[in-house]
């Protein structure tokens, strides 16, 4: 982020020489003694780059601009990180702020560090609809990148890490936009990628900067709190380190505290007060095996009560993003809770470092290949939700959602552990476990136990999918999911299907409107350049896009057949007359235009049936094509439709019937009953008695004396059989009257 001053203030010498020695390669110099000669000098020609496009600007502050890269990538070198992300952190705003171009850098640093470069460079060179647009896809990007080279986020969070701890030399009305997207993006993607001490520290600022007032009374009362529990915090760590002692056991000890924020963020969650927060403090132990992290947990037990509940092992189960300890709250001297983390010296460097640690194992153990793989299965799952998902603000949703805080670690039948985000659900699960698995589940056991595909998941849940090959992912599923990739894949599928119905549908539409104009079959290629010139007059990019826009609507399919008509005219190919006057003038009841699109209920997404009138089988109906709402059927007396008529005509299409629908079809029927006991169990009954499914139920709401009005939405085949039905409840005892309504337009 660039931040240009306008002028330069008065400086002492001292201030001065410390400026000059900030902007100077010396300063990052004394950090590369893990470096070779070689990468040292790759990080070298990348400052002097960098200084030299920089010359001249200023930070707000009035520090050479220089100062700030320098600082990244200082942040970078705690993690160890190589020349090229180095070079790659010094150069991380020349490309946006000035003018040097990605073959520039190609050429004078090689094709992985103008990568990296490239992959944090924000997208204000294009425009968008909005901010909100512009920052969703700058994000994607940068996300995207991460993905492929995970060394990007890190230099992001770098520079966010600095940009922060000079907040104060921002005005302050930059402040809340800023800090509220550290500790809503940035922030998350450090813990999600196990960078604890880089999440906390931006959490921190962020919150300094936010409630600057609540900031400065929390620390007032946190340093007030420390000089009256220092004679503890001394006394427990004695007792722990001669425990430790009397056990012949070697360990390191280091006391910890919370952070402001999160003392804040407990407070508010529980609505406590500062007093009431009991676990401020605690202890770190490092340990030389694994083993006697586990021996240490017993002898901590015998010098203190364990708080029932308040025991985690997180070495057996680790965290999703690689954290592993063991975490124990014990009640101390004079009643005082105090939390135990144990974990071994490697442990550590995950649990604060997370994926970074893969440079710190390679600067202190070449060979070693822990924590390689940290959170490669989230970073993945980036490019997979990427490849379904081309709207960068739907995008940005679905990894939003993936960034979780907390986790719950369910089993295969096979035993291995998946851990999931809080409150996911056995589809996220099905989904998590491979794309088939969730687009095909039917059912699933828990526990050896049928349960619903909604149901939430629990620690230690053992989760089994049940399979068919003809299941289809359900839009209700988009109710109750939980991550980014379950929902990112039933979207797609949804789109996919959606886009294949309304093609099929806007070939069937407009075939019918050709064979008005004379036109028996839709052209194929001849005569040339037809669909060109056809393409040109509606706009469209191909065929296929042209028969979708008017499966939805927002094409007129008489309007495309009149046009192609005149092409195929002008082509010498002439229509035929009787065709065209049979589909024009055929008329009465029973002699159906040939031409009229036929419906049986299988149509999908693409034809929907309105529930102003709820059409069903027999029934005079007429097609609605509303703008990208596909095709609506409704009544032919619809009231609703017979308004839209007068308003809209020549979005009207002629529908009938097909001879044997595939499916039921809803209607609404008004029963009204004597009140007396089981009349409502003897209607439903009847209903089931008569083969129709009760899919809604409304009663009346008003106190009812003898007579009790229910509205009940019935699936029915077709008007003989609600005829059936009809007489069958007029046949029950209870009730009193009964017709068929049309909802919102009274009965019929």
């Amino acid at each position: 982020m660039n931040q240009d001053a306008t002028s330069t203030p008065t400086l002492s010498p001292a201030q001065a020489a410390a400026r000059a020695s900030a902007a100077s390669f010396a300063a990052l110099e004394a950090c590369l003694d893990y470096l070779s000669p070689a990468d040292i000098e790759l990080v070298r020609r990348a400052y002097r780059l960098a200084d030299e496009a920089h010359l001249g600007q200023l930070r707000k502050n009035g520090d050479p601009y220089i100062t700030h890269p320098i600082a990244v990538a200082q942040i970078c070198t705690e993690w160890k990180l190589d020349a090229q992300a180095l070079s790659a952190a010094l150069m991380h705003d020349v490309m946006e702020d000035c003018g040097i171009s990605k073959a520039d850098l190609v050429e004078r640093f090689g094709t992985p560090v103008a990568e990296l470069v490239d992959g944090l460079t924000k997208l204000e060179k294009l425009e968008f609809h909005s901010r909100e647009h512009n920052q969703a896809e700058s994000f994607r990007k940068m996300l995207l990148a991460m993905a492929r080279d995970v060394r990007v986020i890190l230099i992001k969070l770098a520079d966010r890490t600095h940009n922060m701890r000079t907040m104060g030399d921002m005005p302050r009305s930059k402040w809340e936009r800023i800090s509220s997207e550290t500790i809503e993006i940035y922030a998350p993607i450090a813990h999600r990628l196990g960078l604890n001490h880089s999440y906390r520290e931006l959490q921190e600022l962020a919150f300094k900067h936010l409630f600057p007032w609540r900031y400065a009374v929390l620390t007032k009362a946190l340093n007030k709190s420390r000089s009256r529990r220092k004679d503890l915090i001394a006394r427990v760590h004695a007792e722990v380190d001669n425990a430790f002692g009397q056990q012949g056991m070697e360990t390191r000890i280091r006391g910890r505290q919370k952070t402001l924020f999160s003392i804040y963020r407990k407070m508010r969650l529980k609505h406590l007060s500062f007093a009431q927060v009991t676990d401020i403090y605690g202890f770190r132990i490092i340990l030389p095996d694994l083993m006697q992290c586990y021996a240490a947990l017993g002898v901590l037990h015998q010098l203190y009560k364990p708080l029932p509940g308040k025991f985690r092992d997180y070495i057996a189960i680790p965290k999703a993003n690689g954290y592993q300890s063991l975490h124990t709250t014990l009640v101390g001297p004079f009643g005082t809770n105090i939390e135990f983390q144990l974990r071994t010296e490697t442990m550590d460097v995950v649990a604060e470092s997370g994926v970074a640690a893969h440079w710190l194992y390679k600067a202190s153990e070449p060979d070693s290949t822990a924590a390689q793989d940290l959170n490669t299965q989230w970073l993945q799952s980036l490019l997979d939700i990427q490849q379904e998902t081309h709207d960068a603000a739907e995008f940005w949703d679905h990894v939003k959602v993936d960034l979780f805080p907390e986790a719950v670690y369910v089993f295969t039948p096979k035993g291995r552990i998946m851990a999931m985000p809080h409150g996911a659900t056995v589809i996220d699960f099905a989904y998590a476990i491979h794309t088939d698995v969730g687009s095909h589940a039917i059912g699933a056991l828990v526990n050896r136990e049928q349960t619903p595909l909604h149901t939430e998941l629990k620690n230690g849940d053992v989760v089994e999918i049940a399979t068919s090959p003809h299941a289809r992912p359900n839009p209700a599923w988009l109710t109750f999911v939980r991550t980014g990739r379950a929902r990112s894949k039933i979207r797609h599928h949804l789109k996919t299907l959606e886009a294949k119905e309304s093609r099929e549908l806007g070939e069937r539409l407009l075939l019918q409107a050709l064979r008005a104009e004379g036109i028996a079959a839709l052209p194929d290629s001849q005569p040339p350049g037809l669909w060109d010139k056809l393409l040109r007059f509606t706009g469209n990019r191909n065929r296929d896009e042209l028969l979708t826009d008017i499966g939805l609507g927002k094409r007129i399919a008489t309007m495309v057949a009149i046009k192609l008509a005149r092409l195929l005219g002008e082509a010498g190919l002439k229509p035929d007359v009787l065709l065209m006057t049979q589909e024009r003038y055929a008329g009465g009841h029973d002699q159906l235009s040939q031409g009229v699109l036929a419906l049986d209920g299988s149509e999908g997404a693409s034809v929907r049936y309105a529930s102003c009138c709820h059409p069903i089988p027999g029934d005079a109906i007429v097609g609605y094509l509303g703008r990208g709402e596909g095709l609506v059927v409704h009544t032919a007396d619809c009231p609703v439709i017979q308004k839209q008529l007068l308003r809209d005509s020549e979005r009207f299409t002629a529908v009938e019937w097909a001879d044997e629908p595939v499916r039921p079809f809803e209607t609404c029927l008004l029963v009204t009953l004597n009140n007396v006991k089981g009349a409502l169990a003897k209607v439903a009954v009847a209903l089931a008695a008569a083969e129709a499914d009760i899919t809604h139920l409304q009663m009346s709401k008003e106190p009812v004396l003898s007579d009790l009005d229910i509205r009940f939405t019935v699936a029915v085949r077709d008007r003989v059989h609600l005829a059936h039905v009809l007489r069958s409840l007029k046949r029950t005892p209870t009730v009193m009257r009964i017709h068929r309504e049309h909802p919102g337009s009274g009965a019929a």
